[in-house]
């Protein structure tokens, strides 16, 4: 069976990415800065809206709104992704891998990513909770405003969040929400 993406121009998607065998490469502040510049990159030659985002050490979770005539995150992600490879300086055996055997490839991300198209208001919310509750999740800090790479802190500026959303709080999130 063939896997069909759900494609709808100007729409809302949450997306999940995976490193290569979850390596642990976003704990190098110099890879959150490339990626960071892979964003930019591609953000000037192919516009969208971030709505939120988090990064952990070894996935990315965020949600995209592109324009109203166009539907091509694919393009979007593949350039992301092929511009952080290239510039990608990790020669650790432990982060790079050279056992890919399709493109003779540096093995630095999953070759798909997941993505959901937002359906309303309410599923754009528990998405963007899912987001931001992400790091607590795993164990990583105590509350949301602890981490530092996550859209949260402009949420709370915006007035969207309390400074404490989710801090001793626990969570639970429906099955079908943030695919890992």
């Amino acid at each position: 069976m063939q896997y069909r993406r759900a494609i709808t121009k100007g729409g809302t998607y949450f997306f999940t990415l995976v490193t290569h065998n979850r390596q642990k490469l976003f704990c190098l502040p110099t890879n959150v800065a490339l990626l960071r510049n892979a964003f930019r990159y591609v953000m000037r030659q192919h516009p969208f809206i971030i709505d939120a985002f988090i990064l952990l050490p070894e996935h990315l979770h965020c949600i995209w709104t592109l324009p109203a005539e166009d539907s091509n995150f694919s393009t979007r992600w593949r350039l992301i992704k092929s511009y952080f490879s290239r510039q990608c300086n990790i020669l650790s055996q432990e982060y790079l891998s050279t056992s890919r055997q399709i493109k003779q490839e540096r093995a630095i991300w999953q070759r798909r990513f997941w993505e959901h198209l937002i359906r309303d208001e309410v599923d754009f919310k528990k998405h963007v909770e899912y987001i931001h509750y992400n790091p607590v999740k795993h164990g990583l800090v105590q509350a949301p405003k602890d981490w530092e790479y996550s859209s949260f802190h402009r949420s709370v500026r915006q007035g969207m969040y309390d400074v404490m959303w989710g801090a001793g709080e626990e969570f639970v999130f429906d099955t079908h929400i943030g695919k890992e």
